[in-house]
């Protein structure tokens, strides 16, 4: 597992699993130090230009032999980064940074001349230790801050439970209705117009597509 903490000092050091803030007069270990800046800023840059942090919400009302959500939908997360397969080392690269997540291809059938990769950590466990701490030590440069914030709020109310509620759900939906635009808020709206007095039955896509997606 990866650890953060902080200490006086102004570099890095990375021991067998962790990153922390301290100093050191030893040469060897400087030089490591450096190295591992360089990583750190290396990554907080590719995710800026290539991640993204999405949280999405699917219809799952109870059916017969399967009984759904409380509320009616589910809400799940991931954090994701896409390459094109002569790319993919670099998700590797990721994968062995945080020690977790897993690699997806995405086999393309048009008129791509590669295949996608992608690097996905959709654990709970992983991203509340592992991905948020990381971020909010090294904090994004672009609009994508503010949005990985806001992600990270939807996390930490999900760690508690309050999306099996009408009211955590809810908070969770106004949430992520003010992330990224480029996708429609239309099925959002109709999740609160579901829960609003005198409603009628459930209306809307199935899926509420993610709140941010990786352009392209």
């Amino acid at each position: 597992m990866l650890r953060y903490s902080s200490c006086s000092g102004n570099c890095v050091r990375e021991g067998s699993d962790s990153v922390s803030s301290c100093g050191s007069d030893n040469p060897t270990a400087a030089d490591n130090q450096q190295e591992r800046l360089i990583k750190i800023g290396w990554i907080t840059g590719f995710v800026d230009g290539e991640g993204c942090f999405s949280i999405h919400v699917v219809r799952q009302p109870s059916r017969e032999h399967r009984k759904g959500y409380r509320t009616g939908y589910q809400v799940a997360h991931q954090f994701v980064v896409t390459q094109g397969a002569r790319s993919v080392e670099c998700l590797r690269m990721l994968q062995e940074f945080f020690g977790t997540g897993r690699l997806y291809e995405n086999r393309r059938d048009d008129n791509h001349k590669e295949n996608l990769w992608q690097f996905v950590v959709a654990k709970r466990s992983d991203l509340l230790e592992k991905i948020i701490p990381f971020f909010e030590q090294y904090p994004l440069r672009t609009s994508k801050k503010v949005d990985f914030s806001k992600f990270a709020r939807c996390v930490r109310l999900m760690n508690t439970n309050e999306h099996l509620t009408v009211s955590g759900l809810l908070h969770i939906v106004e949430v992520i209705q003010t992330m990224n635009h480029c996708k429609s808020r239309t099925e959002l709206i109709r999740i609160l117009r579901d829960y609003k007095p005198n409603a009628d039955a459930h209306v809307g896509e199935d899926r509420v597509p993610s709140a941010w997606r990786h352009a392209g």
